[in-house]
């Protein structure tokens, strides 16, 4: 009699490739994948046809499966079928960060009251073990904040033109390498960061925080300009997923950082991702790995799927203990540049440190309110590029 414990997937590109394989070479896990539902019925696969099906209900009516693996691009479908199936009494593991992000609080009711557990280390940079280490190392001691490079595109990006490449340049180069898409707007106007800072915001500080309320600015719109600003003054451009709590509130947003040689990040480069978090009791901790691929993402997944044997649940402990709210009334230090010097007057600095302006490249540096500029699209602004500065923050400039 076959006693493995049976598995349901979704999707087979190169992640679900990934597990398929590394589950593979787990014995140990005891357990096998019944079935995979895929969306085209013509696509060459490098395993055999029986293996596949291409309706959701042969896996989410099927009792026999106890554990779905979702691991789908889209992330309405992904909805859906994660949904159905924590419903039925099933275990679920998700790598859809979109989908994660705009559901999370929804799905871990549903998964609360049907006593399935819902596990997403995946989602967040891969094979980073960042949302169990908060969960559990830091289960009881106070996080003060994190900040974390948690797209390999942009990374990748920021390296290449670092090194003298376009933004252009840079980005072909990327989409060669199979670090970028064809259509990379999810990745390079910061999206894909927001939707993993949602998610960690959930996990680190115990609040939801909806994504239209959560600044995303990408690094569209960087210039060889900026990089020499950067370099003239040893700082590096990356672009953080950047939370932090100051007294009763929680801050959090993307976008691009000036980072000196004096951080853990300075010299993290291409495709990788990092994140460093700030603890009352374990101070500065600092997690580095590849953010994404098959085999990393894999990892994750396969990670998730072997807690699951052993009844491992997200304890949330958070969200039972807090008591801040999300604001975006607080001020900061930035880089704002653009070709044009009087763009710069629209935007209003409580406090100027340093004007430049010449012909075709213009900048301020100085302090504002982070309301001030949270509502303007940079993606779509050719004329503003802005940086923060690694400055403390502050819920007024008189503190």
């Amino acid at each position: 009699m076959d006693t493995k414990i049976n598995i349901g997937m979704f999707g087979y590109g190169s992640v679900g490739q990934g597990f398929y394989k590394a589950l593979k070479s787990s014995p140990q896990l005891d357990a096998q994948i019944k079935n995979i539902v895929v969306k085209s019925k013509h696509k060459k696969r490098d395993i055999a046809e029986e293996h596949f099906s291409f309706h959701a209900e042969d896996i989410l009516e099927n009792s026999d499966i106890k554990i779905v693996v979702e691991l789908i691009d889209d992330a309405n479908a992904a909805y859906k079928i994660v949904k159905t199936a924590l419903r039925s009494g099933k275990h679920v593991v998700s790598a859809n960060k979109k989908m994660i992000a705009h559901h999370l609080e929804e799905l871990i009711t549903i998964s609360r009251q049907n006593n399935t557990s819902f596990l997403y280390e995946a989602s967040v940079c891969a094979s980073i073990p960042i949302i169990r280490n908060l969960e559990d190392y830091f289960k009881s001691d106070k996080i003060k904040g994190f900040q974390g490079i948690c797209n390999g595109t942009t990374n990748y990006v920021l390296s290449r033109t670092g090194q003298g490449l376009s933004y252009k340049e840079a980005l072909q180069e990327a989409q060669k390498l199979g670090f970028a898409e064809s259509d990379p707007t999810l990745d390079v106007d910061g999206f894909d960061a927001k939707f993993k800072l949602g998610i960690l915001i959930k996990h680190a500080f115990g609040i939801y925080v909806t994504l239209d309320k959560i600044f995303n600015c990408g690094i569209r719109h960087i210039r060889s300009e900026h990089v020499e600003f950067a370099k003239q003054f040893n700082y590096k451009f990356k672009l953080f997923s950047f939370a932090q709590h100051i007294e009763d509130k929680v801050i959090g947003f993307v976008a691009p950082f000036l980072v000196d040689q004096q951080h853990p990040n300075f010299n993290v480069e291409n495709e990788f991702n990092a994140i460093n978090i700030d603890s009352k009791f374990a101070h500065q901790q600092f997690f580095y790995g590849k953010g994404a691929g098959s085999e990393p993402t894999a990892s994750a997944v396969l990670s998730d799927f072997s807690a699951l044997l052993n009844q491992y649940k997200y304890s949330y402990t958070k969200t039972q203990i807090q008591n801040f709210s999300f604001t975006t009334n607080f001020y900061l230090k930035i880089y704002l540049a653009s070709p044009n010097f009087k763009t710069l007057n629209q935007i209003p600095f409580q406090k100027t440190e340093q004007i430049h302006q010449s012909k075709n490249y213009s900048y301020k540096i100085g302090w504002l309110n982070f309301e001030s500029i949270a509502g303007i699209d940079f993606n779509k602004n050719l004329d503003l590029f802005f940086a923060v500065y690694q400055e403390p923050f502050k819920l007024s400039l008189e503190d």
